[in-house]
């Protein structure tokens, strides 16, 4: 279970805010992939890897001049 991190842990790992991960929890771009001995959502790193690629991703792309 080593794998698995808090929310913060994640953010950390990131480079980006707590609310980020909640965020992405919310719109279905990352799941938990278990709980803590309190109920709380525990990641995996290659979840939030995922996460972080897919979101950047979309941040790169840009508008067509031509479609404005």
């Amino acid at each position: 279970m080593s794998d698995l991190m808090t929310p913060a842990e994640a953010a950390a790992l990131c480079g980006v805010q707590v609310a980020t991960i909640w965020q992405w929890k919310r719109r279905g771009i990352l799941a938990p992939a278990g709980l803590d001995e309190r109920g709380r959502s525990l990641y995996s790193q290659l979840d939030v890897a995922r996460a972080e690629a897919a979101t950047r991703a979309r941040a790169r792309r840009t508008v067509d001049p031509a479609a404005a």
